[in-house]
């Protein structure tokens, strides 16, 4: 039985919790009177509240995030109507700003604001001396980084095994795009890099092949990036993964180098473009050089091995579909492996609610807060939107489509008017957005290639077989069958199972571009 419990309910079992493991590492001497518990949003409440009530603990610290605010609130309200001597204590973006506003607030004893890695041991010490802290909100201060303890000892082997092994190098975003969180987090800090690259070495010998850097702005420090790089380059191995968010128009020479020495897909960078369109950016605050933007994915994309992974966001201030879609096309012209589509949120804190009233913008009052309506895009097109960033995951996304989804739009060379088609006639076909079985969704594609677009069902059938065995299929469907040659239904494509799915989509597209 411990005194203190961290908790959190993470989105899915493989997320394991960062921010969980740095307050753990950091209680001092309370470590020993301490034990770390992982949840995840698919659990009932009132089981995670059995199993935590089970410990018998004084204190339980959870962790509060958009994407498990109500499943947490359910549990809070449980634990103090069963147990209300316990004390509870909050933290996490979701529950450091607006706090005069949220119910799990009330319900819990304290809440601490901001960065609580080591403001949480420090009001573990006050309660267990039987002092009360003066305030219900307690403002945390921005901890110096060098001053921490790295968190990384704290993945077990079962995490090491099957879940995504988190870092960081750095923490805050020097830019100011107001519907970003991260643009509160000014100065950007340095973990100090000599200790850090000793916890990297640490994992890669034991086992760990897939890290994913939570900074913001990986890139921003040339040299911290370069060094970081240069360090997993010298031990790269076959299945090495590691994925960075960068900054889009900042790749300088030095960093080129070495990203070029890398092997295909054993790097991801997300890229985060969010809008195209320049008044767009003005609105959020936004600075991007289209640019030196475009330059650096034509040097990514010809004289790298890199995954790329841009993103683009629908809903903001002075964004219209139409603006949207040139934006698109642009993106896919620059020819990312990945593009995620997604709907402006309206995250606490951000200074995006300043457009509220100019631009009639509407948003969910439910997590994760996700922009119903604004003034340029009404709530039925913002809901074909919302079809229209599913129906891409699933598609083009998903890794499933590599060759098929191009022909999509390869009638009329605009990859969003085309894909738009396919969404909406797909929704008029099924009427929903999940729960779509990857063979109905071939037979559709097969369907909608042939019949709306018009294309030879005999060359659809022949892309969509090789599509479908790369998933390791070997059962030609129904639907395919009587459109395939007898070489073509015998021909066997042996999927890449050794690699992560990404680097297997990465590897498929290199090839077919060396192909075509």
């Amino acid at each position: 039985m411990a005194e203190i419990v961290l908790a959190t309910l993470n989105a899915k079992y493989i997320h394991a919790s960062f921010g969980l493991r740095y307050l753990f590492a950091n209680l001092g001497e309370l470590r020993p009177r301490a034990a770390l518990l992982e949840f995840d949003i698919n659990q009932r409440p009132l089981d995670i509240a059995e199993i935590l009530l089970a410990q018998n603990s004084t204190i339980i610290g959870l962790g509060v995030y958009i994407w498990n605010v109500s499943e947490t609130t359910e549990v809070v309200a449980a634990l103090k109507r069963i147990r209300p001597e316990i004390v509870i204590v909050l933290g996490g973006p979701e529950v450091s700003f607006e706090v005069d506003k949220q119910e799990i607030i009330r319900l819990a004893d304290y809440t601490i604001t901001g960065e609580a890695d080591l403001k949480f041991a420090e009001v573990c010490r006050q309660l267990l001396r039987g002092e009360k802290p003066p305030l219900k909100i307690i403002a945390s201060e921005l901890p110096a980084l060098e001053k921490l303890v790295l968190p990384y000892d704290l993945y077990t082997e079962a995490d090491v095994a099957h879940r995504v092994i988190y870092v960081e190098a750095s923490r805050g975003c020097p830019f100011t795009c107001e519907f970003c969180l991260s643009s509160l987090d000014i100065p950007v800090r340095q973990v100090p890099l000599e200790p850090l690259l000793q916890q990297m070495e640490t994992l890669l010998a034991r086992g760990v092949t897939q890290f994913k850097f939570v900074d913001r702005t990986f890139n921003l420090n040339i040299v911290t990036s370069k060094a970081i790089l240069d360090f997993f380059l010298a031990r790269y191995r076959e299945g090495l993964f590691v994925h960075f968010e960068m900054i889009p128009d900042r790749l300088p020479e030095a960093l080129r180098e070495s990203i070029a020495k890398f092997p295909a897909g054993a790097l991801q960078f997300e890229v985060g473009i969010q809008t195209f369109d320049d008044e767009t950016s003005k609105n959020i605050s936004r600075r991007q050089n289209y640019d030196r933007l475009g330059d650096n994915f034509k040097f990514l994309r010809e004289q790298t091995g890199v995954h790329i992974h841009a993103d683009l966001i629908v809903g903001l201030p002075g964004e219209t579909i139409e603006s949207f879609g040139r934006g698109f096309d642009r993106l896919v012209a620059l020819r990312p492996q990945e593009i995620q589509v997604g709907i402006l949120k309206r995250l606490r804190g951000t200074p995006i609610v300043r457009h509220d009233g100019e631009w009639k913008m509407v948003y969910s009052a439910h997590p994760p807060y996700e922009i119903l309506q604004n003034k340029l895009i009404d709530f039925p097109s913002m809901q074909m939107m919302r079809r229209f960033a599913r129906f891409w995951d699933l598609t083009a996304n998903s890794g499933n489509f590599v060759e098929t989804t191009p022909l999509i739009w390869s009638q009329n060379n605009a990859p969003f008017a085309g894909f738009l088609r396919w969404s909406e006639w797909l929704f008029a076909k099924i009427g929903r957005r999940h729960g779509i079985a990857l063979a109905t969704l071939a037979e559709a594609l097969f369907e909608f290639l042939t019949a709306e677009v018009g294309l030879d069902k005999r060359e659809v059938a022949e892309v969509l077989w090789r599509d479908y065995q790369r998933g390791g299929r070997h059962d030609a469907p129904g639907f395919l069958q009587p459109h395939l040659s007898a070489e073509s239904a015998a021909r066997r494509i042996t999927p890449r199972s050794e690699a992560p799915k990404r680097q297997q989509r990465h590897l498929v597209q290199s090839e077919i571009a060396q192909r075509g």
